[in-house]
């Protein structure tokens, strides 16, 4: 598994790549949403850049036999514990966060792969307390 500088678009942009495959089903709402949001700019990539990361990514899954789909996950827990550890910038981990909860609700389902993503990421990176806020906020808001 190739290795990026700590908060490095690179290494944001793969934990993104990792919620669009984590399910197994690669769709074109996924792709359409990262254009949408400009998932590239806010990352700090060019829209190229973007996809060689994901295709080296999966390259590098492949390479390493993780991509057999034998469980929910294409990453095992080292792995992924090592991708979340390469973000430690409280705001870009925010971002991340942001931008691969809409890519996991994009088709109305969190699947399992996506949910482990997400629970690893507010895990690691101690977002527990912001979830809880987004899930009152989203409460209020349907109340209304």
């Amino acid at each position: 598994m190739r290795k990026y500088s700590p908060n490095s678009p690179q290494a944001a942009a793969r934990i993104v790549a990792l919620t669009i495959i984590a399910d197994g089903d690669v769709n074109n709402a996924e792709f359409a949403l990262l254009d949408k949001l400009a998932v590239h700019e806010q990352l700090g990539l060019d829209r190229d850049a973007l996809h060689e990361v994901f295709d080296t990514f999966c390259a590098d899954l492949l390479s390493n036999n993780q991509l057999a789909w034998a469980g929910a996950c294409p990453v095992d827990e080292y792995t992924l514990a090592a991708l979340m550890n390469e973000i430690d910038d409280p705001q870009l981990r925010r971002r991340v966060m942001e931008l691969c909860v809409k890519i996991a609700e994009v088709d109305d389902y969190v699947a399992e792969g996506e949910s482990i993503v997400l629970v690893a990421a507010v895990e690691h990176w101690g977002l527990q307390r912001q979830m809880l806020q987004r899930t009152d906020a989203d409460a209020s808001l349907q109340s209304i």
